[in-house]
């Protein structure tokens, strides 16, 4: 019971669905969730990736399961990408810090929103839903990863609160990514190969800036890897 209970916390934190009354009255630590992300991230992609199972014109169905995959999860890893992208206009650490809890969107983070979400839409024009799947397993499988790389960089928030996963909990998610990816074959391997790459550069830029994650930083890690990896997958194609 105790491992549903971590798996529905997981859908509550990751999704917009509304599951919150199934968990138990007591408090649950996220950390103890961690695991689960990437069989979240694969729900997510089975969803989203149901308009791609449709006849029709391939560039609205793919903008459809992006905007599928958008609304599941209330846009939140693209609220993060958008604000750790505009601390690039930082001069310290401090300031930095200050541009990402801005509610305010300024140029960095709206280009790499628009790039973002066309590199998703052109390369699921290509691939198909057990491509879009495997990606949005990597990329929750990325957030535990980073959260294990990388310290909390406040005293406060999200990266925090969330605490840093356990050597069983990096174990497990790292297994089920990898089940998740071998039906993909040599593609898989491209793939994940690609999603590890970006996010060992959102992570030393995290440190860079930083010094550590935040919530958005983990939101940014995530996006980034799943987008790389679809790009692999409808690059395989």
């Amino acid at each position: 019971m105790a491992r549903l209970h971590q798996f529905l916390l997981a859908l509550v934190f990751l999704t917009r669905l509304p599951l919150g009354r199934f968990l138990p009255d007591r408090v649950l630590p996220l950390s103890g969730s961690l695991w689960a992300f990437p069989l979240v991230g694969a729900l997510i992609g089975a969803l989203a990736g149901l308009p791609l199972l449709l006849d029709g014109p391939p560039l609205l169905l793919a903008a459809g399961a992006v905007t599928l995959a958008v609304w599941l999860t209330g846009a939140l890893h693209e609220d993060a990408l958008a604000d750790f992208t505009d601390a690039a206009g930082g001069r310290d650490r401090e300031s930095r810090l200050r541009i990402m809890r801005d509610s305010h969107i300024g140029s960095y983070g709206v280009m790499a929103l628009i790039l973002a979400t066309a590199l998703r839409i052109a390369a699921l024009t290509v691939a198909g839903p057990a491509a879009l799947i495997a990606a949005c397993a990597g990329g929750r499988t990325a957030i535990v990863l980073a959260m294990a790389a990388l310290p909390p960089a406040r005293s406060d928030g999200l990266g925090r609160a969330a605490g840093r996963p356990s050597g069983g909990a990096i174990g497990i998610a790292a297994l089920i990514a990898v089940l998740i990816l071998l039906p993909q074959g040599w593609a898989g391997l491209a793939a994940a190969l690609a999603g590890l790459a970006v996010l060992s550069l959102v992570i030393r830029q995290a440190r860079r800036w930083l010094g550590g994650q935040t919530g958005d930083v983990l939101g940014s890690a995530s996006l980034l890897t799943e987008t790389a990896m679809l790009v692999v997958f409808a690059m395989l194609k």
